[in-house]
């Protein structure tokens, strides 16, 4: 397998957009090739992520299209990929696969959604359809409901007051707030308080509307290459030195909501294709869905004891010269989560610090990444470890 690396990357500010799914993500992708010092005519393949353009605009089918408003070559494949929230993640996980086999030499990997055009109560049923259809949607399962389950089960399992369990869940949103309002491409830019978040309408209890990300519009895309070509081409590439994929299946298999096993097994493989462990990782983007997300995130990936993870935030363990830098971009929760996007703009916030052109929130002397998507409700999970 040959050695795989990220040349440019791409991304459009995330939030409510006028601009089509088409149009946002010729601005990611343009901007990825651009960065990438390279044109069009040179990329390979197209992995394109969508999951709900039939919803938002009445649009399937949508990769070939991207491809015409990107003007690649008529021989250059254009492949949909739908993993739910996880879907460009798995895109650029592929793409780093194939180029390592030697399939391709320059492929293009990202995503797109416009979600805010559904309006609430549409887009939550729509993003429900990523849970099982048999028995969850029926319930009246939506994933607020599913990871309010997994919040009380934390607290009844470790034996933490859910009360107490919820300041530092609001700490968990005050700490990625704070990243987004250093991020000019973030959904929010706006610091909140604790106050604030305890002081939220109640979405699925425990969870408040600040634990919760929001809706957003946005695109993102990266370009991955082979190692040597890279070094040809950019002056400082960033590699992708493991990924992982695994799969968990219905909730009803699952039962423990406290622990991911999916992600578990995902991250193991990442950290096996490395030859790195979480003692390496220096930043992290994580799905962030809910504030709960990221406290169960934490433990999976090895950064803390099961049951240990829950007051990271309040200590200052995981925000901006921490113990482990957690969603400098200010994760799904202030970044936002176009959810087609969401994985393609993980990567392009690790390749920018890892590069060090993150500005004021750049995490001082980041050398090794880890990408964390998960896909629907806990049952698609994708991790990529990127290192300078």
């Amino acid at each position: 397998m040959r050695q795989v690396a990220v040349l440019g990357v791409g991304m459009t500010k995330f939030g409510i957009s006028e601009k089509t799914n088409l149009e946002m993500f010729a601005e990611a992708g343009l901007e990825a090739i651009t960065q990438s010092n390279i044109e069009p005519k040179d990329i390979e393949a197209l992995y394109f992520g969508n999951c709900l353009g039939g919803f938002e605009e009445g649009q399937l089918h949508m990769a070939p299209f991207a491809h015409a408003e990107l003007g690649l070559p008529l021989s250059v494949p254009a492949t949909r990929f739908e993993s739910a929230c996880a879907t460009a993640t798995v895109a650029t996980r592929h793409a780093a696969l194939l180029v390592a086999a030697g399939v391709y030499d320059l492929v293009l990997a990202g995503g797109t959604e416009r979600a805010t055009t559904m309006g609430t109560s549409f887009a939550t049923r729509t993003f429900a359809m990523a849970s099982q259809a048999q028995y969850e949607c029926p319930a009246g399962m939506t994933f607020p409901g599913v990871f309010a389950m997994a919040a009380h089960m934390y607290a009844n399992k470790h034996g933490i007051p859910l009360k107490e369990l919820k300041k530092h869940m609001a700490e968990v949103a005050v700490k990625n707030h704070y990243h987004g309002s250093m991020n000019p491409k973030a959904h929010f830019q706006k610091e909140i308080d604790v106050e604030t978040v305890l002081g939220g309408m109640m979405v699925a209890d425990p969870l408040q509307l600040f634990d919760c990300c929001p809706f957003s519009d946005g695109a993102a895309a990266v370009v991955v290459a082979e190692a040597g070509k890279a070094r040809d081409l950019v002056k400082k590439p960033i590699y992708v030195v493991g990924t992982g994929q695994a799969s968990g299946g219905p909730l009803y298999l699952q039962q423990d909501l406290t622990r991911v096993r999916a992600r578990e097994a995902s991250v193991a493989q990442a950290y096996r294709d490395s030859g790195l462990g979480p003692d390496d990782i220096d930043v992290v983007e994580l799905h962030d869905c809910f504030t709960i997300a990221e406290i169960l995130a934490l433990e999976s990936f090895g950064f803390y004891d099961f049951g240990k993870a829950y007051d990271a935030a309040t200590k200052g363990e995981t925000a901006l010269k921490g113990k482990v830098v957690v969603n400098p971009s200010g994760g799904l929760k202030a970044k936002g989560h176009p959810i087609g996007a969401t994985g393609a703009a993980q990567v392009t916030e690790i390749v920018e610090q890892l590069r060090g052109e993150s500005g004021p929130r750049q995490v001082e002397g980041a050398r090794i990444g880890l990408v964390d998507t998960l896909g629907g409700d806990f049952g698609t999970v994708c991790n990529i470890i990127l290192r300078s």
